[in-house]
């Protein structure tokens, strides 16, 4: 199993998109990149996703690629089934030399063997997952995400969380209270579902709507947050910001069981036991 990261598929395909006029279909796409990873066996291109056995992994892998340059202001997807390099993708490629493409030589079979351990499946399966749970976190309308976000709090030992009404929040889509030890904090949390990256000035503004009515802040999104707002999540004086992030929400699913679920792997063993026979060995 030879899969390239997906970080290492995004400038082949923005250089593919800006070869093919700026703009392509994703299947146009597939059957280019895969030249610039020649270690990816016939195996590999028709191996299916665990999750949903219908889709390539390979196809799967650059999907998410685009994803990540979508956020990054790379891709444009503003028309439906149509990839659009932007030009900050342009400026991108300009920038970072292509990865070479050696010519391909296909190896012997007997060369090329697939070993797969249950290890290698299980955390395979794991990465799968992750990634569904975070495309499904962007699928969700901001209602839902508000509602997700107190199951989220709840999940994390917050009490008496509730969502604030839409058209009053002023800034605000929750809050709640989490005991520590004899301390009871009281704090209010925004969520964002969005694909751009959160700045600080968001995370001001956020402040500036519980300062003096709150012990802390919570702010959590789908995205990430630049390095100048997580500067600013604690400082002296001020109401502190925990943020949660993208990558952070999927950790705090997984660990907590919200939206997944666990079911035991039976493994079948040879029972060396059984083919230990008593008396003499067998003589020639």
């Amino acid at each position: 199993m030879a899969y390239p990261k997906e970080g290492e598929i995004e400038v082949p395909l923005l250089r593919e998109l800006h070869k093919l006029g700026g703009k392509a279909k994703p299947s146009e796409l597939y059957p280019l990149l895969v030249s610039y990873f020649p270690e990816l066996t016939k195996e590999d291109l028709e191996r299916k996703t665990l999750s949903n056995p219908t889709i390539y992994k390979w196809h799967n892998l650059v999907q998410w690629a685009r994803w990540h340059l979508v956020n990054k202001g790379q891709i444009d997807r503003s028309e439906r089934g149509i990839w659009k390099i932007t030009p900050a993708g342009i400026a991108r490629i300009s920038r970072e030399e292509p990865r070479k493409q050696p010519i391909q030589e296909t190896p012997p079979p007997e060369l090329t063997p697939v070993v797969t351990t249950l290890r290698e499946l299980v955390q395979q399966h794991e990465q799968e997952i992750r990634r569904e749970l975070a495309s499904r976190l962007s699928e969700m309308k901001p209602a839902e995400f508000e509602t997700f976000s107190k199951r989220l709090l709840e999940a994390l030992g917050f009490e008496e969380v509730a969502v604030t009404q839409v058209s009053r929040d002023g800034g605000i889509d929750g809050y709640g209270r989490l005991r520590m030890g004899v301390i009871t904090v009281s704090a209010a949390f925004q969520c964002k579902r969005w694909k751009n990256v959160v700045s600080r000035p968001e995370i001001d503004q956020f402040r500036g709507a519980i300062s003096g009515q709150y012990d802390q802040g919570i702010f959590i999104a789908t995205s990430s947050f630049t390095k100048d707002a997580t500067e600013q999540s604690f400082r002296r004086g001020a109401v502190p910001i925990v943020m949660i992030d993208g990558e952070r929400i999927v950790d705090l699913m997984v660990q907590h069981h919200i939206g997944v679920q666990t079911r035991p792997i039976t493994i079948m063993e040879i029972d060396r036991d059984f083919f230990t026979f008593t008396g003499d060995a067998p003589t020639e």
